[in-house]
């Protein structure tokens, strides 16, 4: 009998830690759903990946940012890289600076996680960044979500992803001499939301 509750306890101090973890991942149950799907995914090429409470509130801050201008777009306010910069993230030297974007992916009009991670799955680009497909994106191990509704917004529903490389003293580039992706015009936008036809709208 004590060895069942000392082993029920454990596994309940297991799921508690799990669960907090997810907590820092995302600012309500929708951005917590979707970074677990992107941890979990079996098509995941990173083996670890961290929540930063830091990332989940630029997230927040840019998709309420998002939600009182009516657009999705990555330059909004600066761009994604000197955004984390300006609230003291230290990215690695060599990301790119004004203009630059390897670290946020962002859609609209997706009513739920699912819906969303469906729809970045489906977006080469995103796809790329989000499941670490190439050896750039594959570095980056610390994530942050946010999800924002607002009916009177034109498209509803807003999503921001950070994901991105923790900050490491002394550390070399690995992509000297690298062209470095950079997500400045790829955006999502769910197509039954768009006011022209989808295809025209679907990403680069």
């Amino acid at each position: 009998m004590k060895i069942f509750i000392c082993i029920t306890l454990s596994m309940f101090s297991v799921l508690a830690y799990a669960n907090d973890n997810f907590a820092a991942c995302g600012n309500n149950e929708q951005a917590r759903l979707l970074a677990e799907m992107i941890i979990k995914d079996a098509e995941q090429q990173r083996s670890v990946i961290r929540c930063n409470k830091l990332l989940t509130k630029v997230a927040t801050d840019k998709a309420q940012l998002m939600v009182k201008s009516g657009l999705v777009m990555h330059n909004l306010g600066g761009s994604p890289n000197e955004r984390l910069r300006e609230v003291n993230y230290q990215l690695p030297s060599y990301y790119g600076g004004a203009m630059s974007n390897q670290v946020e992916a962002i859609a609209g009009g997706y009513s739920d996680a699912e819906d969303v991670w469906d729809g970045f799955k489906n977006s080469f680009g995103h796809r790329q960044h989000l499941l670490g497909e190439i050896d750039f994106y594959r570095e980056q191990d610390e994530l942050g979500i946010a999800f924002v509704r607002k009916w009177e917004s034109p498209h509803v529903e807003y999503w921001a992803v950070y994901l991105t490389k923790g900050f490491k003293k002394n550390q070399s580039n690995p992509f000297a001499g690298k062209k470095l992706p950079n997500k400045g015009t790829l955006i999502l936008i769910e197509p039954s939301k768009l006011q022209i036809k989808p295809e025209v709208q679907q990403p680069n």
